[in-house]
């Protein structure tokens, strides 16, 4: 028995033990143990009944090449810090600002990067009564607060963002449910608001905020039940995916107010929802313990991932890891420098290398595909890497044998084959063939499990009454963005409620769905588990003591944190840690090479 027990403990001691670095196939990434930000005591904190921690990030183009500033939220209190990354230890004791709450808790915040500068920033800061704050940490100014007498919703605030290229839209989720979007220029009055009816569609309303004069909220957004805990927008801004406590995935054209796809978890609630940086695909994770990867494209699910043990709290793309693979080499019609330019391309030169691949994919069976890499971090106190392959991305394809030419940290190009434009480009929109219907799914020894999921085709659910409304919104909103070819954009956003919609057949399948959980499994809302490949993970590893919160993927390392209140950098593969201990406080900590 003496002995059963000490393996017990042996084992538990170290399934506990936390990892400081992990190796994948670009090589080592390493936890840069003085580069941890947390509040100046680093003592840790007693997180029982707080609001998870958040951390954005912000670059304000200052002159010293040191512009990136971050701000997080540990209990009751707000940090804004000089970000110092791999090149130098963090200094606790120098916070450029620090908040401390009472009453009331910060529960998310986010940057306008549009209007960010070396003497100001734009900080929204959203509450656990409901509040939100717009502030100036630079300036060390408190500009406004919005539902400051809760007249709008008493629930906590569960993601506050700003809508893309506008300097005073914002959007705002509750737990009740409901989103706002707000204008920094206009109050919120002294009494509650009347709203009047907008637009219906299945398990959603937009009502309009009914005042003689111009006022906040602009829109009130009922979405799904129960409560609403993470939206984000598409890279292009002009699509928006909600996630709700009753398990949906809803993703929206944002100017339109067309719902566009949806779909189901497998168990629970849905927490986290992320993009990839070309707009295809969304990944989403919950209280299934799953990652759950959805194409834009054809509204369905094309995999999932299995390696959390409970619920997954945050799920990111990583925008500057990539595989291209080269079919055949000889099959390359430019130069050698073409090719090192196409794999070695910065966040510069993205579109145009990005539309380069679009045009060799528009000609060529495959001559080129993208693997994906995204994250997720979860309350199993666990972090987890992914790759999206060409065998989930193109099933229909056989695979050939290709050299694969390993690129680190750049951005990501849109994949081959996909059948759409890239919506992360400047003002393009997604276009599907009219007959989009996926082959089925093959098998494979790695990836036992297959299917086929029929997504119908695209058509339009817009009546006459509907559109007029929608049309005047679609003006609201797009006037206030600052848009390179606002034209353009203008007349693309009114023409996509015609593709925004699933069929009527589909539309159909979710009002009788929705309701019943038992009745959406199988059906393509929600696929069984032998309906769809089955990811595992490339790294699996416990990193922290408490559950994980933040998972955001930079240039030149990883960034995590969790509930106990620490930020952890871990270094990418091929930079420089830092310099001994004993020197980091009067020498630089490391040079990126």
């Amino acid at each position: 028995m003496l002995l059963s027990k000490m393996a017990a403990e042996g084992g538990g001691k170290e399934m506990n033990e936390i990892k400081t670095q992990f190796t994948t196939r670009e090589g080592l990434y390493k936890l840069l143990s003085h580069s941890e930000y947390s509040r100046p005591n680093r003592v840790p904190f007693n997180s029982q009944g707080s609001n998870p921690v958040r951390v954005s990030f912000v670059n304000v183009n200052d002159q010293s090449g040191n512009g990136d500033r971050l701000c997080f939220n540990v209990g009751r209190e707000l940090y804004f810090y000089i970000y110092k990354g791999v090149r130098k230890a963090a200094d606790l004791s120098k916070p450029i600002d620090k908040r401390i709450y009472k009453g009331t808790q910060p529960t998310c915040h986010d940057f306008n990067h549009l209007t960010a500068t070396a003497e100001s920033v734009s900080l929204l800061v959203g509450f656990s009564a409901g509040q939100v704050q717009l502030i100036d940490p630079i300036k060390k100014e408190t500009s406004k607060l919005f539902n400051e007498e809760r007249l709008i919703d008493k629930s906590r605030v569960t993601c506050v963002k700003w809508v893309p290229g506008s300097e005073s839209l914002f959007l705002v989720a509750h737990s009740s449910g409901n989103m706002y979007l707000y204008n920094v220029e206009h109050t919120c009055g002294t009494t509650a608001p009347h709203y009047q009816l907008l637009k219906q569609g299945e398990s959603f309303a937009v009502h309009t905020c009914k005042s003689k004069s111009t006022r906040n909220p602009l829109l009130k957004w009922t979405v799904g039940e129960g409560a609403l805990n993470e939206f984000a927008f598409s890279p292009d801004g002009k699509f928006l995916a909600c996630v709700s406590q009753d398990g949906f995935l809803r993703v929206f054209n944002f100017d339109s107010v067309e719902l566009h796809g949806t779909m189901k978890s497998y168990f629970g609630g849905l927490l986290c929802v992320c993009w990839s940086p070309d707009g295809k695909y969304i990944v989403i994770g919950g209280e299934d313990d799953l990652v759950t990867v959805w194409s834009f494209v054809d509204c369905r699910v094309i995999a999932r991932g299995h390696g959390h043990k409970s619920w997954v709290s945050v799920v990111a793309f990583d925008p500057y890891t990539t595989s291209v693979e080269e079919s055949d080499p000889m099959e390359f019609s430019g130069s050698d420098e073409d090719f090192q330019d196409l794999l070695h391309f910065g966040r510069d030169r993205a579109n145009s290398t990005q539309s380069r691949l679009s045009k060799r994919n528009s000609t060529d069976s495959r001559p080129v595909s993208v693997t994906y890499r995204f994250g997720s971090v979860g309350q199993d106190t666990q972090l987890c890497l992914w790759d999206l392959t060409e065998d989930i991305l193109f099933p229909h394809q056989p695979l050939s044998r290709a050299r694969t030419h390993t690129n680190v940290m750049n951005a990501t190009s849109p994949p081959a084959g996909s059948g759409g434009t890239n919506p992360g480009s400047n003002g393009n929109s997604i276009t599907t063939p009219g007959n989009s219907v996926p082959p089925p799914l093959p098998r494979s020894n790695s990836l036992p499990h297959s299917a086929v999921s029929n997504a119908g085709s695209k058509s339009s659910v817009m009546d006459g009454a509907i559109a007029a409304g929608v049309s005047k919104f679609a003006t609201l909103s797009l006037h206030d963005r600052k848009e390179r070819h606002h034209e353009k954009d203008h007349k693309r956003n009114h023409s996509m409620g015609h593709i925004s919609s699933k069929s009527s057949d589909k539309l159909n399948l979710v009002t009788k769905t929705k309701t019943d959980p038992a009745k959406t499994l199988g059906t393509p809302l929600c696929p069984r588990m032998e309906d769809v490949p089955l990811l595992e993970p490339l790294i699996c590893k416990k990193i922290a003591h408490e559950r994980l919160t933040v998972l955001i993927f930079l240039e030149d390392c990883i960034v995590t944190a969790c509930q106990e209140g620490f930020i952890c950098t871990w270094a990418r593969p091929g930079k420089v840690g830092l310099l001994s201990s004993q020197n980091q406080a009067n020498s630089p900590s490391g040079t990126v090479v």
